[in-house]
């Protein structure tokens, strides 16, 4: 699959949670750093994600922000 995002990084999902519309699945990307992504349960089942399984976190965002 070919996609236009550039911002793509590999990771071993470690966590998915479902919830009553959307799934929260935790993605280790390596040296102790962890992405959270909100994304419907069908596209879990559709996935077919489980813990252990390799993915790509794609990030394609209008915006990024930052809080201290």
């Amino acid at each position: 699959m070919k996609i236009s995002a550039r911002n793509q990084i590999a990771g071993t999902v470690v966590e998915v949670h479902p919830g009553a519309v959307n799934a929260t699945v935790k993605v280790d990307i390596g040296g102790g750093n962890l992405v959270t992504a909100s994304i419907t349960n069908d596209a879990v089942t559709d996935l077919g994600l489980a813990v252990g399984d390799a993915v790509t976190v794609i990030v394609k965002a209008s915006d990024v922000l930052l809080g201290k």
